[in-house]
């Protein structure tokens, strides 16, 4: 059995955290602001934010560290709306406009940034898919090149997410599994899940999606050869299609789990990953040790600290499923 969702902490990462101050903490407000104007682009595979800006909590701990938009800080924002196709673009535009530092939301989102850059500082400020695996960084401990950031650990959250799924489902024998196959970071991800439904004996039922059309074809597949259980892996593509999967589990009854807890409280099942917003907190932090000199070579690479266990027990009851008084005491959240 693997740890709990709350002990679930890379050691390694949480000592890179600590080992070059990276640690978000109240005092930070007293710091010196930066006295220089900097221009800092936000490239994200994913949809646009409501107001067009970077995420809240990102923009909130820089002007916590003492950057005011407007005034010492400006952003430069594209948001590709899982076209990955223009990301390339994208991120020319973002060099071309000569900005301080140039942080990513998502991993083909890094690798459009390292394509267009070797040397302005890349931040990744959201986990997805594994950037030591994926060869973006070198290693947690020394990234390398120009990029440091936040990284997933595949292995052991794609196993966990496994099991807690199992531990809902007691008798899932089949568990459908959606991910985006053009990405490689999600495909390293889905062979951890194949590794670790044989170690649960469990049959996956692979529905690899390279573009919104083909959720219409696994749906029918799975129409036909109904799953016991779904998984949701998650990337810019699968996201902008949540609300479909989401809809089709509830209209086939068919229990799934997700890996961010914005799908649970969507209404989804259920969802083990990283805090987002301590992601983004943490990701600004990289930003400004940048901008007052730093290089991101020399800044280790973290694999988030923070895990939530989210439950939606009204989706659960519409399920007709009953819950694991051990997996709710777990729970992080719990949607009634």
């Amino acid at each position: 059995m693997l740890d709990s969702p709350r002990s679930c902490l890379s050691r390694l990462a949480l000592g890179a955290l600590v080992s070059v101050g990276l640690v978000v903490v109240p005092w930070l407000a007293a710091s010196q602001p930066a006295q220089k104007g900097f221009r800092v682009g936000y490239l994200s595979a994913t949809g646009r934010t409501p107001d067009g800006a970077p995420p809240r909590a990102f923009r909130e701990t820089l002007r916590g560290l003492g950057y005011v938009e407007g005034q010492n800080i400006t952003y430069e924002t594209r948001f590709a709306e899982a076209k990955f196709e223009r990301l390339p673009e994208m991120a020319a535009e973002l060099v071309r406009l000569k900005v301080d530092v140039l942080v990513t939301q998502g991993g083909a989102a890094t690798v459009a940034a390292k394509q267009a850059t070797s040397t302005i500082p890349i931040v990744m400020s959201l986990a997805s898919g594994d950037a030591v695996a994926t060869g973006m960084i070198a290693s947690l401990a020394r990234p390398g090149q120009n990029i440091t950031g936040l990284t997933d650990e595949s292995l052991q959250l794609s196993a966990k997410r496994m099991e807690l799924l199992k531990e809902a489902v007691p008798k899932a024998a089949r568990i459908a599994v959606f991910w985006n196959s053009n990405d490689q970071g999600m495909t390293l991800r889905y062979r951890e899940i194949e590794k670790a439904a044989r170690i649960l004996r469990v049959e996956v039922q692979a529905h690899g999606v390279r573009e919104p059309d083909d959720f219409d074809g696994a749906f029918s597949t799975m129409a036909r050869q109904r799953p016991d259980a779904m998984f949701l892996v998650a990337d810019a593509l699968t996201n902008v299609n949540r609300k479909r999967f989401i809809e089709f589990a509830a209209a086939q009854r068919i229990p799934a789990m997700y890996e961010v807890d914005l799908l649970v409280r969507d209404g989804g099942l259920m969802s083990y990953g990283p805090n987002i917003e301590d992601s983004f907190r943490q990701a600004a932090v990289y930003v400004d040790r940048i901008l007052k000199g730093a290089k991101p070579a020399d800044l280790p690479a973290q694999q988030p600290t923070t895990y939530i266990l989210a439950v939606n027990l009204k989706t659960a009851a519409a399920l007709g499923l009953t819950m694991p008084p051990s997996l709710l005491l777990r729970a992080d959240q719990v949607v009634q």
